[in-house]
């Protein structure tokens, strides 16, 4: 899965965005629980890419429902 970027993310709907969350959550928790079981992670990387891309796709969702001042 590829990381989105800010313009690709601003692109999306608000219902596109809640569903990509809930989709790199789920695999988020995946690779936590094959390391947590005792398992070496596949690719240490992939988890800050997640856990950079989870915070990217909720600030944008918070800045487009926050109201124009």
């Amino acid at each position: 899965m590829a990381i989105l970027r800010k313009g690709k993310i601003r692109e999306m709907s608000p219902e596109e965005i809640d569903e990509k969350i809930k989709e790199l959550r789920t695999d988020l928790a995946r690779i936590r629980a094959s390391i947590a079981a005792g398992g070496p992670p596949e690719n240490p990387g992939r988890i800050r890419a997640l856990r950079k891309t989870i915070a990217r796709l909720l600030t944008i969702k918070k800045e487009i429902q926050k109201p124009k001042e």
